[in-house]
């Protein structure tokens, strides 16, 4: 289950991880979700972060929302086109459509260009739209399987700002694989401690006391407690946010390394969840 029309860069990604899976295509990322939850679904794909565009925090949010685990991650250095109707020139063009986060990699071809931007849901859905409405003014960022899908003709390829503009992708699905220790690992992991001095250099050193590396940490207001109320000498009342905390490190929960590293953070972690345990993805 991959969110976007055919021919979105998510299912490019899930075409990488299974080259003969069956993609079928939803508007939002929680349907995805769902339809894996209701067996509808085997698995589910969704971006995670971009090395432009940093985090996608909704999909964090959705993470801990759903009881999906994670199987398996995707990198995916993807290619921007500039697509149009047959027989059009970019000089025709008065305005570009696709997602926000595809328009904001490839500013400089657009500034260029000097159209105006239009925002799509997802790629492959501007695709689509400018085809079937016959649009002659207006041109598409999206990829080359999206220009042979809906008819279109490629302006222009690897218009992306950054030319290794890479995309990491998260496969899900409603059971856990088998950890192994056969080749690298990763751990996803979310966590939150108590407010006060040095917990989270406390929560952190149980990685580097046991030489794990992490490769991501990432915060986020927890949704149901978003603000703390505590006594303060100065001020009289202040405000914190209470945080969760995403983490992933190159560990196979396998590894003993990795085993105790968690039950030392269990002793001093108000809530801990695995998310995933699964095979690193080392190809571009």
């Amino acid at each position: 289950m991959v969110q976007g029309s055919p021919g979105s860069f998510t299912e490019d990604a899930a075409l990488k991880a299974y080259p003969n899976c069956e993609t079928i295509p939803c508007d939002e990322f929680e349907e995805a979700f769902k339809a894996v939850e209701l067996w509808l679904a085997e698995k589910a794909i969704l971006p995670i972060e971009n090395s432009s565009g940093g985090s996608i925090h909704h999909n964090y949010d959705l993470l801990l929302r759903h009881r999906l685990h994670i199987v398996g991650e995707v990198q995916f250095v993807a290619n921007f086109c500039l697509l149009a109707l047959p027989g059009i020139r970019e000089e025709k063009l008065k305005c570009v459509l696709s997602h926000p986060q595809a328009l904001a990699s490839s500013d400089i071809v657009q500034t260029q260009l000097g159209v105006a931007r239009e925002n799509i849901d997802d790629t492959a859905s501007a695709a689509q739209y400018v085809a079937s409405n016959g649009l002659r003014d207006a041109g598409v960022v999206a990829s080359a399987r999206a220009a042979e899908i809906y008819g279109l003709n490629i302006l222009a390829d690897r218009i992306q700002d950054d030319p290794d503009n890479i995309t990491r992708f998260l496969v899900l699905a409603r059971d856990p694989i088998m950890p192994r220790t056969d080749k690298p690992f990763k751990t996803s992991i979310v966590f939150t401690l108590d407010e006060g001095p040095g917990v989270l250099t406390k929560a952190l050193a149980v990685f580097a006391l046991r030489e794990i590396n992490l490769t991501k940490i990432e915060s986020r207001p927890q949704k149901m407690r978003a603000l703390r109320v505590v006594d303060d000498s100065n001020t009289g009342r202040a405000k914190y946010f209470d945080y969760l905390f995403y983490i992933d490190f190159e560990a196979s929960m396998a590894d003993p390394r990795a085993q105790n590293a968690l039950g030392h953070l269990q002793e001093f972690a108000t809530f801990l969840r695995i998310l995933g345990c699964y095979p690193m993805d080392t190809s571009l």
